[in-house]
């Protein structure tokens, strides 16, 4: 049951955080549930004996893990900034920013719609606008109690190596966009449990924030850059559901003689009205530039048919497609299902799958530096890796592999 509270009060905490954070005196207490995973910013003493005397799990204590800072409306967050996701309420560390192109469909301009374009979809004139995004370190802590993601976040590379049927992947290594940051600081010296980040960052209390970059991670953001940069992000809403995408290219395999591109994409629905509604089924079209163009319809998405709500607003997860070609588009709906039965559609913002990255390099995700002649271990990952046809259990022609670090 103490597990079940803690994560009630870390699904609803983020949302009400948003709000009550609006307007308020800074800086403001950073409060936890001692090993729960449950955080709230307490503004009084009367909220705070509020939190621990009904909230908090039984035997659990608040304690004070850091201090919320002014989020910020202009500029970037620096290498080493601690933050609390204000939608899924993990704390985290920034890496570094990508500049991003947002293609938001909900503002596009007032000109008519096109007719249907070569991929077989109805396009709007969207411009895209710059947008900043973080490359983050997820608290280990905290990944039990994110319950609106399929699973903890995990960047997944290519093997480089003979294994073409190989996907590893980094667990607790996520992108969060700017307005999703809400900046805090801490005097623990370790702040964020995760094992890579006394290898990326280095204490320095001189500095603000007191984290700084690390050799390790100024080598290894620039080895992976092609593979980690996030480039693109897709927007639309309809009937108050927003869907946002982000495709990543991943590579180029060769399979019976036979070129394969390979592209991860992650996705969130964001239920941007207070009421209840549920994904049942996906519906995807894929096209690719070699003319082929395939349907795929399932139950759910990565075998869940999540519940979006007032109090858990979001949900988000990621998946895999290969293409014989070297460019597509994709596109599609989701079906809710509302609480009287009804259904509706929820469009998919087209995006498209571009290899425009240096196939000469192979991915450096396993190229770590060494230390004691040892590099990092490999262990498997039971989550699997889900495709569109196959998101509703493990992909039966991949596998993946957690890229945990022994010794690095």
């Amino acid at each position: 049951m103490a597990t079940c509270v803690a994560r009630r009060a870390l699904a609803v905490g983020s949302r009400w955080w948003s709000r009550s954070l609006t307007g308020a005196r800074w800086p403001r207490p950073l409060c936890a549930a001692a090993g729960a995973g449950a955080f709230s910013p307490a503004a009084t003493t009367a909220t705070r004996r509020h939190l621990s005397s009904r909230n908090r799990p039984e035997g659990k204590v608040l304690e004070t893990v850091g201090v919320f800072e002014v989020p910020k409306q202009n500029g970037k967050y620096e290498t080493g900034q601690l933050f609390l996701h204000s939608i899924f309420g993990y704390r985290g560390v920034v890496l570094f920013p990508w500049q991003a192109r947002l293609y938001d469909r909900d503002v596009a301009s007032a000109a008519p719609e096109k007719a249907e374009n070569p991929a077989g979809h109805g396009s709007k004139e969207v411009k895209g606008k710059t947008h900043t995004y973080y490359q983050v370190l997820i608290d280990a802590r905290d990944c039990p109690h994110i319950s609106q993601r399929s699973q903890t976040e995990a960047v997944t590379f290519l093997a480089n190596h003979d294994d073409s049927r190989a996907l590893y992947a980094i667990p607790g290594l996520d992108y969060v966009s700017h307005e999703d940051i809400l900046p805090y600081t801490s005097t623990d010296q370790v702040p964020i449990q995760h094992e890579l980040f006394e290898r990326f960052l280095l204490y320095d209390q001189t500095k603000a924030p007191p984290f700084v970059a690390r050799e390790t991670l100024r080598a290894w953001q620039e080895k992976n850059h092609p593979w980690l940069e996030l480039s693109d992000v897709h927007r639309e809403t309809t009937e108050n559901i927003r869907v946002t995408v982000i495709p990543f290219y991943m590579g180029m395999r060769e399979a019976q003689n036979s070129h394969v591109y390979w592209w991860r994409y992650c996705i969130r629905l964001e239920n941007l009205d207070s009421d209840v509604v549920q994904l049942r089924e996906r519906h995807w079209r894929i096209f690719s530039l070699s003319g082929t163009l395939e349907t795929v319809r399932g139950r759910g998405v990565v075998g869940r048919e999540p519940v979006l709500s007032k109090e858990q607003p979001a949900f988000q997860y990621s998946s895999h497609v290969s293409l014989q070609a070297s460019s597509g588009h994709m596109w599609g709906t989701f079906r809710f299902e509302r609480p009287d039965g009804s259904h509706f559609d929820v469009r998919i913002p087209p995006f498209s799958l571009e290899s425009n990255k240096d196939e000469k390099t192979p991915p450096s995700g396993l190229h770590w530096p060494r230390r004691g002649g040892r590099q990092a271990s490999r262990v498997s990952w039971s989550n699997g890796c889900a495709s569109p046809k196959h998101d509703s259990a493990k992909h039966p022609d991949h596998k993946c592999r957690n890229l945990a670090e022994e010794q690095l």
